[in-house]
Parts: structure tokens; C-alpha cells; sequence
């Protein structure tokens, strides 16, 4: 992976459970085709997917099934959060040749110093360059500054080849912390990390590599010409798009990224998704009948 292979929108997509409760790997077929038909062939497996909570067994299966894929498709899974998962789940991704892997982000006790060495363990294990996903401030330690040196320490030694930045700001163009990560690492080697809400302030004023995004797997089309209208400079026309995401990416908001999207996609008639994994619930029956109108516009004005 290299800075070039950075520029453009990754998807985040959910993975579809058939009834039994396994994993429905047609059905997660069709939804990276139905991504790849709108131009978005990148595809990560974090949160969206609920990746936190799958069986190691599950997990062998998610990274067989990525090598599966047509050569179109770039797939990228996640890995951990906890060093023992990490390390777990290193020879499964040795084995296949991920361009990278990225590390979900921990909760734990942790601290800069402790996290780099682990970080760096993880990545000789799995043979795979990492890409470190920055999500709240304390997700490197409670030191910012030791948690910045130790990300750029990785950069510089080709450990860490990207970094998903997905730090909720109030106003995404105030962000001291961006501005003192881009300062280590070359912009060129960051992605923002939250969807098409903050992506155009963050490819314009930040100049940061390309986005992630959840709703791409509903309108990959517009998700890809908003990045292309911000290449250009058309910050507008982007802005336009972009108020295109808002109505569903509100609803995300307030409901849960991951489950909304999960249930987005089956009512909007690209797959059939299936349950949600424990230690999370379903939406409720208002709810969903709430988020149809939002799904099914989306998808329908990308179509």
C-alpha cells in the first residue's frame, strides 16, 4: 500500500447472518458487488461489521472469504482490539497477504509506549502493515503528544501505512489534534474516518488522502463523486451531494452506526441481512419503519 493507494472513498460495510445465525457469504457477496457496480472497491471490515464481536473461527472464515474475491476488489479487515486477539488472529492474516490490516481501536488500559511495542509485534506476526485507526483522543494512551511521537515512530518505519482518523469534532475544521498529527505523519498517509459528514472539510482544508464510509454501501456512486468533485476543487457541488447522506447519516447518529446501517441495507433491497450479533440489539419496529423512507431514497437517487 502506498500513499496513491490512499486517494478515494473505502467502504465500511456490514456483514449479512443468514437465519441460522452464520454468516451469509452470498449475501455478503452481493453487497460488495453491489459497492463495486458504484466505483468504491476498497472495502473495510471494522465496526460496521461488528468485527469486535466475532468467534476466531468466524474470523478465519471473513479472511478466506476476502481472498475470494474478484481481483477488483481490494478488501481490507480489521483486527483485535486486545493484544491477545491481535496476536490470535495474526497467523490467519499471514497466511492470505492483506495489503494491511486495520487495528480496531482498544478501550483498555494502555498506554504509548506499551501500545507501539504490541503494534509492532502484531504486524511482524502477521506479516502485514497495519493501518491505525484513531478514533477517540486516548486511543494511543492518555499522553497525546507520547501517543502522536509513537504513531509517526510507526509511519516512519513502514509499520503503519495509513491512519484512519475518526475523532467527532463539533466544527471538523477546529481540530488541534489533526493539525498535530498531519505535523508527524505526511497528510498524504491519513483518511477521514466518519462518512461524508466531515469528509469534504477534511479533503479541503486538511487535505487528507480520501474518506471511509458506512452509507457508500448504499449510494457508492454519489460517495465516489463527491471525492471526485473535491479533487477538482468543486467544494459546492460536493456540498450538495453531501446533503444528500445527511437525512440517514442523522439517523446513524442517533440510533447506532452499525445496527442502522445493518438493517439499511436490507430494507433499501441490496441484501438480506439477517440478526444482529450480541452485545447489540436490533432496532425496534418504529424505528425501522422510520428508516425506510431515508434507505430506499438514498439508494434510489444513486441508482
Amino acid at each position: 500500500m502506498t500513499a496513491s493507494d490512499l486517494k478515494g472513498v473505502f467502504a465500511v460495510p456490514p456483514l449479512a447472518r443468514g437465519g441460522d445465525g452464520r454468516l451469509d457469504w452470498e449475501a455478503n457477496r452481493r453487497i460488495a458487488e453491489y459497492i463495486g457496480t458504484g466505483g468504491v472497491t476498497r472495502l473495510m471490515y471494522g465496526g460496521n461489521a461488528f468485527l469486535y464481536h466475532l468467534t476466531l473461527a468466524e474470523y478465519a472464515d471473513l479472511v478466506a472469504w476476502c481472498r475470494d474475491l474478484p481481483e477488483t476488489f481490494w478488501p481490507i479487515p480489521s483486527a483485535g482490539p486486545s493484544y491477545g486477539r491481535l496476536m490470535d488472529q495474526a497467523p490467519l492474516l499471514r497466511e492470505r497477504g492483506f495489503p494491511a490490516v486495520m487495528v480496531l481501536p482498544c478501550g483498555d488500559p494502555r498506554d504509548a509506549a506499551g501500545l507501539e511495542r504490541g503494534l509492532r509485534q502484531f504486524a511482524d506476526a502477521a506479516a502485514t502493515p497495519l493501518i491505525v485507526y484513531i478514533k477517540e483522543d486516548s486511543n494511543l494512551g492518555t499522553q497525546p503528544e507520547a501517543g502522536l511521537d509513537a504513531v509517526a515512530r510507526l509511519v516512519s518505519d513502514r509499520v503503519c501505512v495509513c491512519i484512519k482518523y475518526g475523532i467527532v469534532r463539533e466544527d471538523p475544521a477546529n481540530d488541534p489534534y489533526l493539525d498535530k498529527l498531519i505535523d508527524r505523519v505526511p497528510r498524504s498517509l491519513v483518511i477521514s474516518g466518519m462518512g461524508e459528514r466531515p469528509a469534504i472539510v477534511h479533503l479541503r482544508d486538511f487535505r487528507l488522502a480520501g474518506f471511509t464510509s458506512g452509507s457508500v454501501c448504499l449510494a457508492p456512486s454519489l460517495s465516489r463523486r463527491i471525492f471526485e468533485l473535491c479533487q477538482a476543487g468543486r467544494w459546492a457541488e460536493a456540498g450538495t451531494l453531501r446533503g444528500l447522506f445527511l437525512p440517514f447519516e442523522d439517523l446513524r447518529d442517533a440510533w447506532g452506526p452499525a445496527r442502522t446501517l445493518h438493517h439499511a441495507v436490507e430494507l433499501a433491497g441490496i441484501a438480506r441481512m439477517g440478526g444482529i450479533p450480541p452485545f447489540t440489539s436490533p432496532l425496534g419496529a418504529t424505528q425501522l419503519e422510520a428508516l425506510r423512507d431515508p434507505a430506499v431514497e438514498l439508494a434510489s437517487t444513486a441508482a
